[in-house]
């Protein structure tokens, strides 16, 4: 294992059990890239549908609203 991997799984660690599970997510789909299509279940299927729907309608969310989202959560934005 890498150091910068090592870094980030121990980092990980210390979220909330939901993010938790959220970065083990990426991590797996990174992991599995050579494993072929991914099998969306039933309720994941129907949110990315509802996405889908949203965006044809025009129904995104504010520049605020991500802003809020972005600084809320720690992400800094590169480049903007």
């Amino acid at each position: 294992m890498t150091k910068l991997l090592e870094d980030a799984i121990n980092k990980v660690r210390e979220l909330p059990e939901a993010e938790q599970d959220e970065a083990a997510e990426m991590l797996l789909s990174v992991a599995s890239k050579q494993a072929g299509p991914v099998q969306l279940d039933d309720e994941t299927r129907a949110a990315v549908h509802e996405g889908r729907e949203q965006a044809r309608r025009g129904e995104f969310v504010s520049d605020q609203d991500m802003a809020a989202f972005f600084k809320r959560h720690g992400v800094k934005r590169s480049g903007v």
